[in-house]
């Protein structure tokens, strides 16, 4: 049997890297929500699906979905997934692992020919970084009928609009309202995850189930002030939007250092508005996420950061535009898979392991609506969003033997129904 799970990971192994050699540069794997990059190698795993058989379509928000229908016309829905868009200069498995290890239990379950007592409809969701409009999970809301229509709207940093960038893609938006699955449809979902974290790595254990997913908010700060020369503004008398920003990434820092249990806060991205060596910084623009699985440590961190953040701005003088971008609660994920997939690890042969996933899932939005688990899988070091990025064999085999066990519960137990 061990044989067998290793030659399936194998296979999924080498579609990770036919999958990955598609990317809008060279150097790691960029492959952004809408780009020729993103359509190609969606285009790929829609051929790699129908290979094996299985009934496809492209919805409205350019998500890539296929269904195994029971013989039961009104049994409930599965859904496995997870995302096949990246950040910029990524790694490989972020997102396409789960996506092609969903397709390779479905293979399994068409190869045993097994009868299903519920539909599967395994979707490789289009947009879950949110790189591209600012705007996580565009895919998974429109699936769950929580996509806000007032995106269609919004811009990336070319002007395109999200509608445009749509019509671009051949994705029909005003399909997006049919595209959902409706709550009483649902009967749960699992979607299989690198975890993005040292724990598994530091353990040696190849995987993890996860309890909960932290809450997140994401903010965009506009520190505006007065460009000058370098030379002849007398340092007292300087309105440096730059400086307020420099100090407010520092203030955010030591407030999560000092409030832990789970808080952590990143700016991660900085963009100075004419920016040239021998002028003083007018205009800057940085990020701020937050991210923490208390509710209340969250929304105490936004109003503590958003009161620095003005104090400052009065202090030096400039004006702050600080504006909220996106925000999510933390959730939990359901307790009955939850007790499933723990026995199909524990049945399995591996020590269970809880977590908290500190990244964000397409599984939020999927929880709303239905009961949500998933799957951690060990990766090299904890290391993610980044080209170094990697999964050892036997702990994608592993996680194999575990997911093919947790369906076989599923499929004998069905402890949602």
């Amino acid at each position: 049997m061990q044989q067998e799970y290793t030659a399936r990971a194998e296979r999924i192994m080498q579609r990770i890297n036919e999958l990955a050699a598609i990317s809008e540069d060279a150097d790691g794997v960029t492959r952004t929500f809408g780009t020729p990059a993103f359509l190609e190698g969606r285009d790929l795993v829609q051929s790699w699906l129908e290979a094996a058989g299985l009934p496809t379509r492209v919805d409205g928000i350019g998500n890539l979905r296929a269904r195994l229908e029971s013989p039961n016309p009104d049994a409930k829905t599965f859904v496995l997934a997870s995302h096949i868009d990246t950040v910029v200069n990524a790694g490989k498995f972020d997102g396409p692992l789960g996506v092609l290890m969903g397709l390779d239990l479905l293979e399994n379950l068409l190869a045993q020919k097994a009868e299903l007592p519920f539909h599967i409809e395994l979707i490789a969701f289009s947009d879950e970084e949110g790189v591209r409009f600012h705007t996580t999970y565009l895919g998974s809301k429109v699936v769950t009928g929580a996509f806000d229509h007032a995106l269609l709207a919004r811009c990336d940093e070319a002007g395109i609009s999200l509608d445009q960038a749509l019509v671009a893609m051949h994705a029909d938006a005003s399909q997006l309202t049919l595209d959902a699955i409706p709550a009483a449809e649902w009967l749960g979902y699992f979607e299989m995850h690198i975890e993005q974290g040292p724990v598994l790595w530091e353990r040696n254990v190849p995987v993890a189930l996860v309890t909960a997913i932290a809450g997140q908010q994401r903010v965009e700060l506009t520190f505006k002030g007065m460009a000058g020369h370098a030379g002849t503004v007398p340092m007292d008398m300087r309105q440096d939007a730059l400086c307020a920003a420099a100090e407010f990434v520092l203030i955010a820092e030591q407030f999560a250092q000092a409030h832990g249990r789970g808080l952590v806060a990143t700016v991660g991205k900085l963009a100075i508005g004419h920016a040239a060596s021998n002028v003083i910084p007018g205009e800057v623009t940085c990020s701020l996420d937050l991210r923490s699985p208390d509710e209340q440590q969250l929304a105490q961190a936004y109003d503590f950061l958003r009161s620095h953040a003005e104090a400052l701005a009065v202090q030096r003088n400039v004006t702050l535009d600080w504006k909220l971008i996106q925000q999510t609660a933390p959730v939990a994920c359901d307790a009955s898979l939850n007790t499933l997939l723990a026995q199909a690890i524990a049945d399995s042969g591996y020590e269970t392991i809880s977590l908290v996933s500190g990244a964000g899932h397409d599984a939020v939005p999927v929880s709303f609506v239905a009961p949500a688990t998933m799957l951690f899988i060990r990766c090299y070091k904890g290391i993610s969003h980044n080209p170094l990025e990697d999964v050892e064999l036997a702990d994608l085999a592993a996680a194999i033997a575990v997911a093919d066990q947790f369906m076989t519960l599923l499929r004998t137990q069905n402890p949602t129904r």
